[in-house]
């Protein structure tokens, strides 16, 4: 089935093909580039009460974008980070991603609640969940220590895309030059600093 995502204010609208749970991996995160991410556009909202971050994760060519492809912009916390996707209309996070050499996108899970459909029906629930070491306050149940599941599951998934051709067409790159389709900001080293105030597990500031 395809599945419809778009952000907050309803500007940007894409489209996962074959979507499923054997079709993609989700999971929480509670690290603090997650975290800290949020925090950065203002969108706290997407966290949950320990600052988890509930991701779909899906293969590059299984995502496409319909309309408002000018309001995608990219964010990278630091030179090497990944490359964090969002919509400037609303500051939506539309997908995370590494370089097309490690082919996935994830994708904000509640960007698929429209109308009807749920990601959970989609997609099913979250496999699990990792980093709780950076959660705030007490780590969620089974959030700490190796995942060899979620891993191995992750890897699989990201090894068969590249096999199978679908890192491309890339929603986020050029295929002749892997260059970023869309304009990305890096923060500054002052910039990713403040922001670890609002990161777990104990943070300072709120927002």
């Amino acid at each position: 089935m395809n599945a419809e995502f778009r952000c907050r204010c309803g500007e940007v609208r894409g489209i996962v093909t074959d979507a499923s749970p054997r079709t993609a991996n989700r999971v929480v995160c509670y690290c603090a580039d997650c975290q800290a991410f949020a925090h950065r556009l203002g969108r706290a909202d997407l966290l949950d009460a320990h600052g988890g971050s509930d991701i779909v994760q899906v293969a590059p060519a299984a995502l496409s974008f319909v309309q408002g492809q000018d309001r995608i912009v990219g964010l990278r916390l630091t030179p090497k980070g990944l490359y964090r996707w969002y919509a400037s209309c609303c500051n939506t996070p539309v997908g995370n991603t590494l370089t097309p050499a490690v082919p996935f996108v994830g994708v904000i899970a509640t960007a698929f609640d429209q109308g009807a459909q749920r990601a959970d029906g989609v997609f099913g629930r979250p496999a699990g969940a990792i980093q709780g070491k950076h959660a705030v306050g007490q780590a969620p149940p089974g959030s700490t220590g190796i995942k060899l599941s979620l891993l191995v599951s992750a890897v699989v998934k990201i090894l068969g895309w590249r096999v199978r051709g679908k890192a491309w067409p890339h929603p986020f790159f050029t295929r002749d030059r892997d260059t970023p389709v869309y304009p990305v900001n890096v923060l500054s080293h002052e910039e990713r600093e403040g922001l670890r105030a609002y990161c777990g597990p104990h943070p300072t500031a709120h927002g």
